[in-house]
């Protein structure tokens, strides 16, 4: 029942000549989506994959536009399957300027990792058939408890941590230099990636910028609140120096080496675990930075943090342009089918203000009793355990959960970590009016 694991990119503007069949194929890809897939009881159900990628552009983000239609589709789609995920191509175009000084608009590879600008030998730009060398992720909490409050000492060991992940990757790209084309035909010689002759090294191709190579990050909140007693949320300057300092290496080696090194926010989807572990480990347990069992996803403003919409977008859109190697951010919302109209407000304020943004809310089955709203979380002497709250099902074989774990939708359950950051997510789209 599992679909093949890849993404499907909706973007209109990629062709003039066939924009109205390629509007049909959208239309056709959203509506099989909102059916959804049929579970081993027969019941549709919600999907990992394909993902799917919808770009918000002029001629579809307006109520007068040509193409609202599809998006008001998406929306309808979004609310029932938490997909698809949106890219502005207005943001895009600004944040994506390649050496002739023009925008471009392209999808991700696999949940987030966006490709670099990258000419041709023509002087074209070029996005399909790269590829990335890898990641090594740098957990920005443990710098940042390192320092022990000192800022000298946090600059200081930033660097050094930041030099060893440089070793890390380019270990990464020594071992694939030298690699032959045989290795993967249907790689490097099949036209995946490239059309290189049998027994062509596969140098060329990850060198002078055409495979990206990332530093990845985590635990940007952690590191900032055990440095400045308060979430990055509010001392945003001092979390954007982090990020520049990443960047900054990243163009150092860039410009030493010709490898496109860029700053990858890590989707951390069971490290968000062993990094957690590792820090209570080193440093003990340390209220509001140690005492979770998972640490927050790149840039993120942290899952339990009480904020709405639309000021996280705008302040994560900030870290996000210093993300240029993967970013994604996220919106959690409660039951959507009912209020499509907010869906679409989101989605015009992701087109206005950020690259890549994603709407989370809930969709799960119970195969034992039919009850298709949320399963529950239950906290049982220190073990999570998911439940259905109509019927108290417990088997996770009979259960059909999906919640978006990194930038996928994740079907297959978790581990404490992760699950532990599910539970603990504030919702953003909700009736917050009895809070106090």
């Amino acid at each position: 029942m599992q679909a093949p694991f890849l993404s499907v990119c909706m973007y209109l503007n990629e062709t003039t000549e066939y924009k109205e069949e390629l509007a049909l194929l959208i239309e056709e890809f959203l509506r099989q989506r909102i059916k959804g897939l049929k579970n081993e009881v027969g019941v549709y159900i919600t999907p990992a994959f394909p993902k799917l990628l919808y770009v918000l552009e002029e001629d579809n983000i307006r109520e007068d536009s040509e193409y609202w239609y599809l998006t008001k589709l998406a929306a309808e789609c979004t609310a029932k399957r938490m997909v698809p995920d949106y890219i502005s191509e207005k943001i895009m175009k600004k944040n994506k300027i390649d050496a002739n000084g023009n925008g471009n608009c392209f999808p991700c590879m696999g949940c987030r990792s966006f490709l670099t600008p990258y000419l041709d030998e023509n002087g074209n730009p070029k996005y399909y058939g790269r590829c990335n060398q890898g990641v090594v992720t740098l957990n920005l909490a443990d710098a940042g408890l390192s320092a022990n409050h000192k800022l000298d000492n946090f600059w200081k060991i930033l660097d050094e941590r930041l030099e060893l992940c440089h070793k890390a990757l380019k270990c990464r790209y020594k071992r694939l230099k030298g690699t032959s084309s045989d290795v993967a035909p249907i790689l490097w010689q099949h036209g995946c990636f490239a059309r290189l002759k049998k027994g062509e090294k596969i140098d060329k191709l990850l060198e002078n910028g055409y495979a990206t190579i990332s530093l990845g990050y985590a635990g940007l909140y952690e590191c900032v609140k055990y440095m400045t007693g308060e979430s990055h949320s509010i001392q945003q300057e001092f979390g954007l120096k982090v990020m520049q300092r990443l960047n900054d290496k990243c163009n150092e080696w860039k410009d030493s080496e010709g490898l496109a090194y860029s700053v990858y926010g890590s989707p951390i989807e069971s490290t968000t675990y062993k990094f957690a572990k590792c820090l209570k480990n080193r440093f003990g347990i340390i209220e509001g930075i140690t005492d979770r069992d998972y640490i927050t996803n790149s840039y993120h403003i942290p899952v339990f943090e009480k904020i709405d919409p639309f000021t996280k977008l705008d302040i994560e859109s900030k870290f996000q342009e210093l993300s240029p190697g993967g970013a994604i951010s996220y919106v959690e919302c409660a039951d959507l089918t009912k209020n499509t109209d907010i869906v679409l407000e989101i989605m015009k304020f992701i087109y206005n203000h950020i690259m890549y943004a994603e709407l989370n809310t809930k969709s799960d089955y119970c195969q034992k009793c039919g009850y298709d709203g949320e399963i529950s979380i239950l906290d049982i002497d220190g073990k999570l355990i998911w439940e259905c709250p109509n019927c108290g099902n417990r088997d996770q074989d009979t259960m059909n959960v999906a919640r978006r774990s990194c930038g996928y939708v994740g079907t297959q359950f978790w581990n404490q970590g992760r699950t532990a950051e599910i539970k603990s997510r504030y919702v953003h789209v909700d009736d917050h009016s009895m809070e106090e």
